[in-house]
């Protein structure tokens, strides 16, 4: 049986930030939520958390279990806090890994994972990487090319800080001998801390293997201590991600320039133009254009839908609908087929029927709006009377002149037409005409 504990009670102060480390966010998530991600995709389901004050009040957010480690001791502290939470199993192995690495891939932790198999002398593994100087991780001390010490930055030597191979912080061990080892280890270091790291030694002075696991690019194994990290791990992760969807047959025209999440639905021969953010679980079907200039949140889009230069948040939108530009939806805007919302219009909390057109210019919110129907260039609800949102209901066929203003509760039916500039204050019956303001009916014309 494997399982995983994850060190996230750093409180992380070269973020220089009031929220804890691990919940600053790359790419939608926290870092904290990708390492999670990978741990379970990496087959490890039993996961607990070293946590500090702040994360433990939001750990349930995660899914997993949460231990306090109430005093920062060091990481050695920390994996005989989380031990003291998990009950012991005969046979078992334990990853440990750290809550601000994002990037670690779920093939890593599951090649650490099984890299005890085979040799019963095996106690621990951990994963190293060949790494720019200078770096802050621990050096990967070796003699005979076999793993015999991690020194860390603050007591190594100049001869040690050269070493360009480190330890990324990602480990593996027999759980029976860490939990002995933990028990063992010492504070005799410039810290006063508690370092995990010093169970290398130990294991090998036992006469005992450590395995070392390469990581395929130290990018990988990028931890994040400060701001200018955390930029650097967010544009690696939107890299991987833009290159996951064109892998499944999304363009994106420029990936430097389109910024996108984890979780996302973009069906195939969708384009992607520059300067384009898709987030919040927005899902797109096939043959979609968006962008340029576009940013969706908890957007659902049908097929060939168009977007350009526009905002589209909370929305749902049918098929060959086409967006843009300049227009911004929310607030649980439902576009049906076929409908066309253009130059500078905003619509908040309406549902638009199959074939309306709004053009330029207008406003919809608290609306609804029958098929077929046309609202002219500067048309606006009037929804909110200072107190309470009201309801427009515009029916099916229907044709509302430019700079209408449809004051609610007001309901237009069907086949009605308004004139240009009127201001319409009651109801408007189905076929009926009307201009002025307020709005009247027009006079019918003789048979």
């Amino acid at each position: 049986m494997i399982r995983a504990i994850v060190l996230a009670a750093g409180k992380g102060k070269r973020m220089k930030s009031h929220r804890t480390k691990v919940l600053h966010e790359i790419c939608g998530r926290p870092m904290l939520w990708y390492v999670l991600e990978a741990l379970r995709a990496g087959g490890i389901g039993e996961i607990v958390v070293v946590v500090n004050g702040e994360l433990a009040a939001r750990i349930d957010e995660f899914g997993v279990a949460g231990v306090l480690q109430s005093e920062r001791l060091g990481t050695g502290h920390a994996v005989r806090v989380a031990l003291e939470r998990l009950e012991r199993r005969g046979g078992a192995r334990i990853v440990v890994a750290c809550g601000d690495m994002p990037l670690v891939p779920p093939e890593l932790f599951a090649a650490i994972a099984r890299s005890l198999d085979g040799d019963a002398n095996a106690a621990m593994a951990l994963v190293t990487a060949k790494m720019p100087l200078p770096s802050y991780f621990g050096r990967v001390v070796r003699r005979a090319n076999e793993v015999e010490r991690i020194v860390e930055v603050s007591d190594a030597t100049p001869t040690e800080l050269a070493i360009d191979e480190m330890n990324a912080g990602v480990y593996a061990f027999r759980e029976d001998e860490l939990r002995d080892v933990v028990t063992r280890l010492g504070s005799d270091n410039a810290q006063g801390e508690y370092y995990l790291t010093d169970a290398v030694a130990s294991f090998v002075g036992a006469g005992k293997v450590v395995r070392a696991v390469p990581a395929r690019d130290h990018l990988d194994v990028l931890g994040i201590n400060d701001r200018t990290e955390l930029a650097q791990a967010r544009k690696e992760m939107n890299a991987r991600l833009c290159a996951r969807y064109m892998r499944e047959g999304v363009t994106i025209v420029d990936p430097d320039t389109t910024y996108l999440e984890p979780e996302l639905e973009i069906g195939a021969d969708c384009v992607i133009y520059p300067n384009t953010t898709i987030s919040r679980l927005s899902r797109l079907g096939r043959d979609c254009a968006v962008g340029p200039n576009c940013r969706l949140s908890n957007a659902r889009l049908g097929d060939r839908v168009t977007v350009g230069e526009s905002v589209v948040t909370d929305a749902g939108i049918g098929d060959g609908v086409t967006i843009g530009p300049f227009a911004h939806l929310r607030g649980e805007a439902l576009l049906a087929d076929g409908v066309h919302v253009g130059n500078f219009v905003e619509i908040k909390k309406s549902s638009l029927a199959r074939g309306v057109k709004v053009g330029h210019l207008s406003y919809l919110g608290d609306a609804t709006v029958g098929e077929d129907t046309n609202i002219g260039a500067g048309t606006i609800t009037c929804n909110f009377d200072g107190e309470q949102k009201n309801e427009t209901v515009v029916g099916r066929d229907a044709l509302i002149g430019s700079n209408t203003s449809l004051v609610a509760p007001v309901e237009v039916g069907d086949g009605a037409l308004t004139g240009a500039g009127s201001v319409v204050t009651k109801d408007v019956p189905a076929g009926e005409r009307v201009a002025g303001n307020p709005a009247r009916p027009l006079p019918k014309k003789n048979a």
